[in-house]
């Protein structure tokens, strides 16, 4: 398969918002272990979503930026199917499932818009906000393996890793999408430290997968469940800024666990956060990929995307 696009000038990309939040605080669905793919068989469910992309996909065509669409599949691997009673043969069906429902979203805005890039998103194998699992980089790359590979068969544009904070599972992880022949983003949670969990600075974390990885490093990586507030002082400078290309806020300042299991939503201001997201655009000028995390919806999305394709005045 090709690789990711390279940045051009004056091309942008926008993801999903945080659906899971939205679904759950919005909508009133339950996440069983915060998985979004099970609610392709309820019918009341499926109808939000479609809802949920095609708002998404609105805000894309009127700024003119490229969809980068994922965001069913972030549980869609073993240990967590089998939490839910999963099989092996019912886990590749939903994969292929989620990729078939993005592409059918994106469907009614052919000609609106840039060509949509799809996008499997891959979560870490253990709890990213609460006490993770140990494993090698070797284990990593045999467990998340099996999600790639079904990946590969839908064709996505694009491998997306989120709320990684293990050097050992993210080196893993390269390597497997480096053997599946996908491209991968790899995205790191920074804490209110501006620190990932494993007391990495965002830099460290960055420069030591590459270096461990090597040829099979990702093709870039970001941030993504981490207001600005928490992301901008992470951002020392140096060359190695270069390798982020990617951002996705959390709406709210408040602590990332309970924005999970808080009952409600911490929507924040999205004005503010559209404008700091400009400031970060601005900071940060080679970044192309934007989004939101937890709380956000298409209201976070649109100030973004405002702040990032400011109008022409006078």
């Amino acid at each position: 398969m090709s690789g990711f696009p390279e940045q051009q000038q004056g091309v942008l990309y926008l993801t999903e918002g945080g659906q899971e939040t939205e679904l759950m605080y919005r909508h009133g669905h339950d996440l069983p272990e915060f998985a979004l793919f099970p609610l392709l068989d309820d019918r009341r469910a499926r109808a939000d979503l479609e809802d949920m992309y095609r708002r998404y996909l609105e805000v894309a065509a009127a700024h003119q930026l490229v969809p980068l669409m994922g965001g069913l599949d972030y549980r869609a691997s073993p240990d967590w199917a089998g939490k839910l009673g999963i099989s092996a043969a019912g886990l590749h069906e939903y994969q292929l499932r989620c990729i078939d429902f993005l592409r059918e979203a994106a469907r009614p805005f052919r000609g609106q818009l840039p060509d949509p890039l799809v996008v499997g998103i891959v979560g870490p194998r253990g709890d990213a906000y609460g006490q993770d699992r140990t494993m090698t980089a070797e284990e990593a790359q045999d467990y998340h393996a099996v999600q790639l590979a079904s990946l590969r068969e839908a064709g996505v544009d694009l491998v997306s890793a989120m709320t990684f904070n293990g050097v050992p599972e993210a080196v893993g992880l390269s390597r497997a999408a480096a053997a599946a022949g996908l491209p991968l983003s790899l995205s790191w949670m920074v804490d209110k430290t501006s620190r990932v969990r494993s007391d990495l600075t965002l830099q460290q974390a960055v420069e030591a997968v590459d270096a461990l990885a090597g040829e099979d490093r990702p093709d870039f990586h970001g941030v993504n469940c981490a207001h600005p507030d928490e992301l901008a002082p992470a951002l020392a400078d140096g060359p190695w800024r270069t390798r982020l290309r990617s951002l996705r806020p959390n709406a709210s300042r408040a602590d990332k666990l309970s924005l999970c299991t808080i009952g409600h939503l911490e929507a924040g201001d999205p004005e503010e956060l559209g404008g700091q997201m400009g400031a970060l655009s601005r900071q940060l000028p080679h970044v192309d990929v934007w989004g939101g995390c937890c709380g956000t919806w298409d209201e976070h999305l649109e100030a973004a995307a405002r702040a990032l394709r400011p109008q022409p005045t006078g």
